[in-house]
């Protein structure tokens, strides 16, 4: 697929670039033709983007979004902005609620022609989980700051190099494996899809101006049965429980266990596009479906890994 250059020359700054979304916008935003500036608050992880771009596209700075001079120094001179900051633990709203409000307000006295938030579906403001709460604390931060951002709300995303399949993969030579949240509905996102979005507004800043999206996946797919493709995937079958609500939260509620009490709350209430906003259509992308892309990621989950069809090898 051909990709336009049509942010050529543009400078644009991603806040909190580094993690898995980042690295693919990265590669995304200098196919299109702009320099990167990657603002990270441990800036050597994103030594791995630099060589995405050609020699001088990319500058990595250190930035805590805390930390309003070091914000300031990062978004001196560009001409648009793309926040990617977030958390589950910590200072939430030092982090993705007051803190997205504040670099955006940075981006708009240092000149910045655009400003995209991202933020989650199901952020709301009147959640008991601090995650959800905070997002949308930060959406109301960043528009107060900066009228013409744009808010991007992304559902789960998925990539060949995601912590989501690859996790579930990793698991499925289990012989038993409890699932949390059964019945949960979700609508998983391809990164890349992702990524074409936050591009598509750069591109367009004005058409997208105070808008907010909410950008998913073409499949809603309850949890359960995203660990049954996943094994079918990986030429696994183990046998898949359910956990009732009681069970879930019991083991939630303890250490050192694989999810907390608020990420189970988020994934019992599901991850699903409202309808009530535009969403990728209006940003002119039609989404790749998880089955398109699932069977040639998860082949070296199976038993014998990628030479098991070659050499004749039931997995």
């Amino acid at each position: 697929m051909t990709t336009t250059r049509d942010l050529d020359g543009k400078l644009i700054a991603v806040i909190g670039g580094t993690g898995f979304l980042g690295t693919h916008l990265a590669q995304h935003l200098l196919a299109r033709g702009a320099r990167l500036r990657i603002g990270a608050r441990r800036p050597e992880k994103a030594y791995a983007i630099k060589p995405l771009g050609n020699l001088g596209s990319v500058q990595v700075v250190a930035v805590d979004v805390t930390k309003p001079d070091s914000v300031r120094v990062a978004l001196t001179g560009v001409d648009a902005v793309v926040n990617l900051v977030g958390a589950f633990a910590g200072d939430l709203d030092a982090v993705q609620g007051a803190g997205a409000g504040r670099v955006a307000a940075i981006a708009r006295d240092a000149g910045a022609q655009a400003f995209v938030q991202v933020s989650a579906i199901g952020a709301d403001a009147q959640s008991p989980v601090a995650y959800a709460r905070t997002k949308a604390a930060g959406e109301a931060a960043v528009l107060a700051a900066f009228p013409g951002a744009t808010v991007l709300r992304p559902s789960i995303l998925f990539g060949s190099d995601d912590h989501f399949l690859t996790m579930f993969a990793g698991l499925m030579s289990m012989p038993v494996l409890p699932v949390f949240a059964p019945d949960a509905k979700l609508q998983p996102l391809d990164v890349d899809d992702a990524a074409r979005a936050i591009g598509n507004v750069l591109a367009s800043p004005g058409a997208h101006a105070g808008k907010t999206y909410e950008i998913a996946g073409p499949e809603v797919m309850t949890m359960l049965d995203i660990n049954q493709r996943i094994a079918r995937a990986t030429h696994r079958s183990p046998l898949l429980i359910g956990l009732p609500d009681g069970v879930s939260k019991l083991i939630a509620a303890l250490p050192l266990t694989p999810i907390s009490s608020d990420q189970l709350a988020l994934l019992r209430k599901g991850n699903v596009a409202s309808g009530a906003l535009p969403g990728l259509a209006e940003l002119g992308i039609q989404p790749r479906p998880l089955g398109l892309l699932l069977e040639r990621w998860l082949v070296t989950y199976r038993k014998h890994g990628r030479f098991g069809t070659r050499m004749g090898i039931q997995s």
